[in-house]
């Protein structure tokens, strides 16, 4: 059995595993998998970050979800009684676009399929479809257990859910087709939260950690991590709460983080700190 005892990250106290100490983070210190989908990476990458611009953010939104389309930033916002979708202008940071949800819902991840934006609730096990242009609600669908995050591939929604897993959702009518266990080494990494998208792989932030698994989503497991400590100064952290929201702008090549009542949004240029062999645990 592994050992297992508390670090200090950021505000927030975290679960490691003492085996992984030197090679990455397990958040779940059982290592109850099923067989993986597919082979393990050779080496796993570890990325650090360069500030390369930063953005105002609204510091009363509790982004839960974040997307880069059409020039514009989508984010969807959480807690009951300020829950919401806005279209966001990145320079200047103002809502140019909102639709607030009833009290009796909590939002959480969004996705841009074409003209269609679509938002998870968290305990609701119910989703709702706007278009994308006007805001107005075009459907709602179903399902269970929780909502956390989600992303679009181009063909699919993948969902997080809070668990180890990865839900792949059917495009069209939102049933479940298929799912992932996310595992790094042979442990598997739980709290998957905010999802993205980006050539191919999922972006994900792990729920109270600065730091984000890059997932290969046809064998669930974590090829690489980004650590995003210190995007934040130590008198900001003070009002914020934890790292969430990744965006992605395929034109041009960015990447956007920030996170839940964060005063900034960031884009970013991955640092490649080092590769480490892939090594089972």
């Amino acid at each position: 059995m592994r050992s297992c005892f508390l670090y200090r990250a950021g505000r927030k106290f975290v679960l490691l595993c003492a085996s992984l100490l030197t090679t990455g983070c397990c958040l779940n210190c059982s290592t109850a998998l099923p067989p993986a989908e597919g082979e393990p990476p050779e080496n796993i990458v570890f990325y650090g970050y360069e500030v390369v611009n930063t953005y105002p953010h609204d510091p009363k939104a509790f982004t839960q979800g974040l997307v880069y389309s059409g020039g514009f930033l989508y984010e969807g916002t959480g807690l009951n009684g300020s829950s919401s979708i806005r279209k966001v202008d990145l320079e200047t940071g103002e809502i140019l676009q909102r639709v607030d949800l009833s009290r009796a819902y909590f939002g959480e991840g969004i996705a841009v399929d074409g003209k269609r934006l679509v938002q998870l609730t968290w305990k609701s096990q119910v989703g709702f479809v706007y278009n994308l242009d006007s805001f107005e609600k075009t459907g709602d669908f179903s399902y269970l257990g929780e909502g956390w995050g989600l992303t679009h591939d181009g063909a699919r929604f993948i969902m997080s859910d809070g668990s180890t897993k990865l839900r792949f959702l059917e495009g069209n009518n939102f049933q479940q087709t298929g799912q992932v266990y996310v595992r790094y080494g042979d442990s598997s990494v739980k709290n998957i939260n905010e999802l993205e998208f980006v050539e191919g792989t999922v972006y994900a932030n792990i729920w109270r950690e600065d730091r984000v698994a890059m997932i290969d989503p046809a064998s669930g497991y974590v090829i690489a991590w980004l650590d995003l400590s210190g995007l934040l100064t130590d008198e900001e952290s003070k009002q914020a709460d934890v790292l969430n929201g990744i965006a992605w702008d395929a034109a041009g090549k960015r990447l956007f983080v920030t996170g839940k009542l964060w005063p900034k949004l960031f884009e970013i240029r991955l640092v490649e700190q080092r590769r480490a062999p892939y090594l089972a645990h």
